[in-house]
C-alpha cells in the first residue's frame, strides 16, 4: 500500500509547478498525493497572468476533509498566498496532525510574479517554521526572510543556521541561481552543515524544480528515509528530471521537468 502525503499549494495551470508538478512527483515516487489547493494562478511557462486566492475556510475545510479520511505520512507546502492561509495551516500543524512537514516558502513565481502577500511573511516565520522537519527556501526567499542579501554559498550557510532559530528542524538553502559550475545546496540538519552538490544542467527547462525538489523530500519521509537521505534521494531525483528535458520544447519560455525520468541505477 502506498504512503500518503498531503500537498498544501497553489495550481498552475501551465502544469510545470504547483499542485500539478507535486503530483506527478510523488506518482513517480510510488506515493498517493491528497492535495488542497491555496489559490488558482493563470500562468504559463512565460509567467503568471493572474491568481485567486481561495478563501482561508474553503482551504481549510480541504485540509480537515483529507485528515478525516486518510492517514498521512507526510506533508508538504508550497503557494501558501496569504497569512491567512498560513495560519490555517499553522493551526493543524500545532494540533500535531500535519506529520513530516516540509515547507517550501513559495514567494515568488521563477517569471519573477509575487506569489505572496507581503504581510505573510512574518507569519511563515512566526507560526509555521516552528512546526517543520524541513524549510526550503531558494536564494531569494531566504533573503526575503532574513532582510539581508544571501548571495554565496557562505551565505547559504548562514541563512540556513538563523531560519533554523524559527523552530524549524533542518532547514535547506537551495543555490540554484547562484552563478557557478555546479548546483550547490546547503542544508543544515540541526547539528551540522552539509553541501549538496550536482552538475549543473544547461537547459532553460527549470519550472517547478523547487516544488518537485520539496515533494520528492516529502515522498521519501512519508516511506520512512532519514531526512539527510530523502533531500539527496530528491536532488538526484530533480538532477535525472533536468537532463531528461533540457531539450524539450514545451512552451515558449521556462518549461518543466521530466518527473518520470528513469533512474539510471533501475536499468
Amino acid at each position: 500500500m502506498p504512503s500518503v502525503v498531503l500537498v498544501v499549494a497553489g495550481s498552475d495551470s501551465g502544469g510545470g509547478a504547483g499542485i500539478q508538478a507535486d503530483v506527478r512527483t510523488l506518482a513517480a515516487h510510488g506515493v498517493f498525493a491528497t492535495t488542497a489547493i491555496t489559490a488558482l494562478t493563470a500562468q504559463n511557462t512565460l509567467g503568471v497572468a493572474s491568481s485567486f486566492v481561495v478563501p482561508p475556510e474553503v482551504v481549510a475545510a480541504q485540509i480537515d476533509a483529507v485528515l478525516a479520511d486518510f492517514g498521512l505520512g507526510a506533508t508538504k507546502t508550497g503557494m501558501l498566498a496569504s497569512a491567512e492561509i498560513i495560519e490555517v495551516v499553522a493551526s493543524r500543524a500545532a494540533a500535531g496532525v500535519l506529520p513530516a512537514l516540509v515547507i517550501d516558502p513559495v514567494m515568488v513565481a521563477s517569471s519573477g510574479d509575487r506569489l505572496l502577500e507581503p504581510d505573510a511573511e512574518r507569519a511563515y516565520l512566526e507560526q509555521l517554521f516552528p512546526h517543520a522537519v524541513l524549510v526550503t527556501p531558494n536564494l531569494g526567499e531566504a533573503a526575503a526572510l532574513l532582510g539581508r542579501p544571501v548571495a554565496s554559498v557562505s551565505d547559504m550557510g548562514d541563512a540556513a543556521r538563523d531560519l533554523a532559530e524559527t523552530g524549524a528542524r533542518a532547514v535547506l538553502v537551495k543555490g540554484g541561481h547562484l552563478v557557478a559550475d555546479s548546483s550547490v545546496d546547503v542544508l543544515w540538519d540541526g547539528k551540522s552543515l552539509h553541501r549538496l552538490h550536482a552538475p549543473r544542467v544547461p537547459t532553460h527547462n527549470v519550472h517547478g524544480t523547487g516544488c518537485s525538489l520539496a515533494s520528492a523530500i516529502a515522498a521519501g519521509l512519508s516511506q520512512g528515509q532519514d531526512l539527510r537521505v530523502a533531500v539527496e534521494a530528491a536532488k538526484r531525483y530533480v538532477h535525472r528530471g533536468l537532463v531528461s528535458s533540457a531539450e524539450w520544447s514545451l512552451g515558449q519560455g521556462h518549461g518543466p521537468i521530466d518527473h518520470f525520468a528513469k533512474d539510471p541505477s533501475s536499468f
